[in-house]
């Protein structure tokens, strides 16, 4: 995974090749790492697969209705392929909400680390400024 740009450079300046890294080639892998987690987990909820057999018995669990009509048999295997078909169709629409929020906190995970990721220089920086202040001002 490690490209010819990570090794040193005598040529080169220091300091553009650490830009360079820390500004192009790391958020560019971070993106990747984050389109990967993404996927597993469209793939690991399967929304299509979900969404296609939303209205079908849950764990095919059906009662035939048997040979011939009888009303009682009838009524009772109806009432309960419904109910088979009602439970499908709730705990798939419950697996397809718990893998919405995950996606959507997978995604919001990412930009946060992006996001601290290019912002990181300046916070290091930042806090040990004011580590040096607050230090040197309680003395």
């Amino acid at each position: 995974m490690l490209s010819k740009s990570y090794s040193y450079d005598k040529d080169r300046n220091f300091i553009l090749t650490w830009l360079r890294w820390q500004y192009i080639e790391s958020p560019r892998i971070l993106i990747k790492i984050v389109s990967n987690f993404l996927r597993f987990n469209l793939s690991f909820f399967s929304f299509s697969l979900l969404l296609k057999t939303l209205f079908r018995p849950w764990r095919k669990y059906q009662e035939s209705y048997g040979r011939g009509f009888d009303p009682k048999r009838f009524f009772s295997a109806l009432s309960f392929n419904a109910i088979s078909r009602v439970l499908g169709a709730i705990i798939r629409i419950l697996v397809i909400t718990i893998g919405g929020i995950s996606t959507l906190f997978l995604l919001l995970l990412g930009l946060v680390a992006l996001i601290l990721w290019i912002l990181s220089p300046v916070l290091i920086f930042a806090g040990l400024v004011l580590g040096f202040y607050l230090t040197f001002q309680l003395l």
